[in-house]
């Protein structure tokens, strides 16, 4: 039967030459060396984000060990350098490029919609975003483009920083948040089972004790009813408590993952951006509120050359009751200055003013009154 199958061309087909050769085209080949993975299965290829170009290791240790060197395929004049060549992460090297391009330049426009007034704002910027990266994938004014680029990164280099670290920061919450619920989760788990396995031996234990006493003395069944029933409400209780404290600890990680502080950034040629409002810096507790008692008129020295004042430098009954000459200065000085800020003069025309005007409000209260008494005459 197999015989007539193969003979009359229905059978399993066998591999031809050609078959070998088109597979030998999908092998991975070294554009430098020439050499296949078919032939060395071990063999890595790597790529330089300089220009994309695949060769093997040993090509890479071969060509770059001794320093920069230029790129080995036709056609590219580029110079590489062999700390910069890494293993190929996409099949496609049009996509690991573009990859790459927009790590960039996500590194740089690293703003969110919280610093923009307007969702059309953000809009604009996210549209700025898609303009550059689309010129220096597609080769569009790549020169201008990266000057435009580099500008600004040199530029807003500190707001930046803050937005990376910020995000560094969000991101190692995020990881320490998603680590704590899977370390919950395995602790519910052995929890659970430990309840599971605590409750399935009681549960043992007591039909073990209940077929013991039944046994011994002949009891009602009842007895082994009721026994069943006290089992069952343990574990139920024991469940119950096992899900509050999960409960519990899940509303506890979800309230510390809402923290978000705001970022703060400019770009070039982006509008619509909040204005960023610094936080006041704290001062010092005052307890008199603002208000200073250091004299304006004087100025108060620590130390007056008079010969009347010498006793009491110097005469222990006075300096050890802890009397302190500046207080007498103080006072001395307060006294003989104290009127000086006093201007009679304009406190009485302050004065004579005031009694005008009241002389004024009492004839025109005078004058009101008159006419209705006349008004009152005349009715």
């Amino acid at each position: 039967m197999l015989r007539g199958a193969q003979r009359n061309g229905t059978g399993p087909r066998q591999p031809s030459e050609n078959d070998a050769v088109h597979s030998l085209h999908h092998v991975d080949i070294c554009p430098v060396c020439k050499s296949s993975r078919y032939l060395n299965p071990n063999m890595r290829f790597l790529v330089n984000p300089e220009c994309y170009h695949k060769m093997c290791e040993s090509c890479v240790d071969r060509i770059f060990s001794t320093g920069p060197a230029p790129c080995p395929i036709a056609g590219c004049a580029r110079t590489l350098r062999k700390q910069r060549f890494r293993k190929q992460t996409f099949e496609d090297l049009k996509i690991e490029r573009e990859v790459d391009v927009r790590r960039r330049i996500a590194q740089v426009f690293n703003k969110q919609e919280g610093d923009f007034e307007t969702l059309m704002a953000y809009n604009n910027y996210l549209e700025e975003m898609e303009f550059t990266t689309f010129n220096l994938l597609g080769g569009v004014d790549v020169a201008a483009t990266e000057r435009k680029l580099a500008a600004y990164a040199a530029q807003n280099a500190s707001l930046i920083s803050q937005n990376n670290a910020k995000a560094n920061r969000e991101r190692n919450n995020q990881n320490a948040d998603t680590a704590a619920q899977k370390e919950q989760a395995l602790l519910n788990r052995s929890a659970a089972n430990r309840s599971d396995i605590t409750s399935v031996a009681e549960r043992g234990e007591s039909q073990k004790e209940s077929l013991d006493a039944l046994s011994k003395v002949k009891i009602p069944a009842s007895r082994d009813d009721t026994a069943q029933k006290v089992v069952l409400k343990k574990s139920t209780a024991r469940r119950t408590a096992a899900e509050k404290a999960r409960d519990k600890q899940k509303s506890l990680s979800q309230q510390q993952s809402s923290d978000q502080p705001p970022p703060d950034t400019e770009i070039f040629k982006i509008e619509g951006l909040k204005a960023v409002v610094e936080a006041p810096v704290e001062r010092a507790y005052d307890p008199f509120g603002g208000v200073s008692f250091e004299p304006s008129y004087y100025t108060l020295r620590s130390h007056y050359e008079y010969p009347w004042l010498d006793k009491a430098r110097t005469e222990p009954s006075i300096v050890a009751g802890g009397y302190d000459l500046k207080e007498y200065y103080q006072r001395a000085m307060l006294e003989a200055f104290g009127g000086l800020g006093c201007f009679i003069e304009e406190e009485m025309e302050v004065k004579e003013q005031a009694h005008g005007n009241d002389m004024v409000a009492t004839e025109g209260a005078a004058m009101a009154a008159g006419a209705s008494g006349e008004g009152e005459d005349i009715l």
